[in-house]
């Protein structure tokens, strides 16, 4: 199922000013847009029989670049016989932290959520679906050098007085063929796949300065088989909500 999260035409110039360039001496680099880009996240696990649609229904976003998704594969279903290779720890705690805030009473996969609010209806969504624009109060800028990024993170009027962020490293076009579990026999194909989770702690943002984080992967190579993205998230640290995101391919 392909679909499509439309925004308001202010969202739309909007991410159309994330903008990505090359870099002359060989690095990359993307600028945010004047509001919020729609973040997708999803809590599936490859030992979940409810989660294949929702793996897919992820993968329907890969015709809109606007969309910041990521898949967070947990691991609390390995213990059903087959053991998720993309499950993570790291990504069953976050889902655990994210349940104070995202309105969800507990944890559950497939779990979607749409700009941080747990969205239990994403089965009914079907194209168009709007995605109301916010406004930003958080421009960022995303380089990348070598296997360094850079992401300077500059608030404006009305930025939230405490920021926090994450860098999320995905990949496309992974594919899992199940021998065990709930899924037994099945061929899972995956996108948005996170690799690597790393959260960011929360400051204070000056109002005349900028904050520059730094994140170097632990990941080796990207290969074009499965292309790779570098994500960052920034999140107003007491609602949790995103305030903007920006993500490199190159």
């Amino acid at each position: 199922m392909t679909v499509r999260l439309l925004v308001t035409a202010a969202a739309a110039i909007g991410t159309a000013g994330a903008a990505l360039a090359a870099d002359p001496a060989g690095g990359c680099v993307a600028r945010s847009g004047t509001t919020t880009p729609p973040v997708v996240e999803l809590y599936t696990s490859e030992g979940c029989s409810s989660c294949p649609p929702a793996d897919r229904w992820l993968s329907g976003l890969t015709a809109q670049p606007e969309v910041v998704a990521l898949a967070f594969h947990v691991d609390y279903w390995d213990h059903l016989g087959w053991k998720d290779r993309f499950g993570s720890a790291a990504h069953t705690e976050r889902q655990n932290q994210q349940q104070a805030v995202n309105g969800s009473r507990f944890s559950y996969t497939p779990q979607v959520t749409i700009n941080g609010v747990d969205s239990r209806q994403w089965q009914s969504l079907r194209p168009p679906v709007t995605v109301s624009a916010v406004a930003s109060t958080v421009s960022v800028q995303l380089s990348r050098d070598g296997e360094r990024y850079t992401a300077v993170v500059r608030p404006a009027p009305g930025a939230p007085g405490r920021l926090a962020a994450y860098w999320a490293v995905t990949e496309n076009r992974h594919v899992s063929t199940v021998k065990a579990g709930e899924n037994q026999g099945a061929t899972l194909a995956h996108d948005f796949v996170v690799h690597e989770y790393r959260p960011v702690p929360t400051w204070t943002p000056a109002s005349d300065g900028a904050q520059t984080l730094g994140f170097s992967p632990a990941l080796g190579a990207s290969s074009a088989a499965h292309p790779r993205q570098v994500n960052l998230v920034v999140v107003d640290a007491v609602s949790g909500r995103p305030v903007q995101a920006v993500k490199l391919g190159c």
